[in-house]
């Protein structure tokens, strides 16, 4: 039998969310080997979100079935007021899993994805917010110009020839091109002939600019057409998140990227920030250990041992 009035019937107004969610998804089943930098490269991440996005947001983050240690340093940024809504996952749902909660769960109008290893420069969320709303028929938004497959921008590119300028060239710097490309484990040397063998495109609509192009990684995008592609159904953790890049694209969304390097890949460690990025893209000679270890059979086959070992304890 209830006693008493509810008090929360008297509550006359309640908080309303910002018009912006960013969502990041976080997952660290463990502190060290390939995860040991991880939980200090999230604390730089999210620090770096916060700090001048141009634009109000709340935060959502996803945990993705993470350690113990990482848990509670996200449910102690949770007790500070430093995010705003916090999901903690039992088992790692995969990152289609992971989407399907985030993506209709964000109660922002526009939804501002990353994942956790992202290292973002001031005006990151403004700049992308203005591209979102003033070209049309937007699927979505990357802070960072690099080099996409074109079979993902093939209708940004169709509309662009008949709504806007569109031009053609190297508009992407040497220099920001290679550090993208090495932060995923690429060398100098063989980025060279892509870079000479590539081109960018750059689009000017109302006055704004922007590349064609965007990615799955990092990306700004309104809520109402991310519904349009969930749920995803996805049975690998990794390596089918593409389906977003084309399934945009074949609805005939336009895909697009800011104009200069305004988020930034880190992976799984700090060496980006120590500097350590363009020496060991330049290193040209390695040690006999190394090169045996890139002999093409003998690294699959320790990697094979590596994921099943991996999968024993974490899948």
């Amino acid at each position: 039998m209830r006693k008493g009035q509810n008090p929360a019937k008297f509550v006359k107004d309640v908080s309303r969310p910002e018009r912006i969610t960013a969502a990041l998804l976080n997952y660290i089943p463990f502190l060290s080997g390939f995860y040991a930098e991880t939980l200090d490269v999230l604390k730089v991440s999210l620090e770096s979100m916060r700090k001048d996005a141009g634009l109000p947001f709340d935060l959502m983050v996803f945990d993705n079935g993470s350690c113990a240690e990482v848990r509670d340093f996200l449910v102690k940024e949770k007790e500070e007021g430093r995010i705003q809504y916090l999901i903690l996952s039992e088992k790692n749902m995969g990152k289609g899993g992971a989407w399907n909660v985030m993506l209709a769960g964000a109660p922002g109008e526009i939804i501002a994805y990353t994942d956790a290893d992202v290292l973002f420069s001031p005006k990151w969320l403004s700049r992308s917010v203005e591209i979102l709303e003033t070209f049309p028929n937007v699927g979505m938004v990357t802070a960072r110009p690099f080099r996409t497959p074109p079979e993902y921008y093939e209708s940004t590119l169709k509309w662009a020839r008949e709504n806007a300028r569109l031009e053609e060239g190297q508009f992407i710097p040497w220099e920001t091109f290679l550090e993208f490309n090495l932060s995923l484990g690429q060398t100098e040397e063989e980025n060279k002939k892509v870079y000479a063998e590539t081109r960018d495109w750059r689009i000017v609509y109302k006055g704004v600019n922007a590349m064609a192009g965007a990615s799955h990684w990092q990306f700004t995008a309104y809520k109402s057409t991310l519904e349009q592609f969930l749920p995803f159904d996805m049975d690998k953790p990794m390596g089918q998140v593409r389906q977003l890049d084309k399934r945009m694209n074949d609805a005939g969304l336009l895909r697009l990227m800011v104009s200069d390097p305004l988020a930034m890949n880190m992976s799984n460690t700090l060496g980006y920030l120590r500097g350590e990025l363009k020496d060991s893209g330049r290193r040209k000679s390695a040690s006999f250990g190394r090169r045996v270890l890139e002999i093409v059979f003998i690294k699959k086959m320790l990697m094979a041992v590596y994921n099943r070992i991996f999968n024993w304890y974490y899948s």
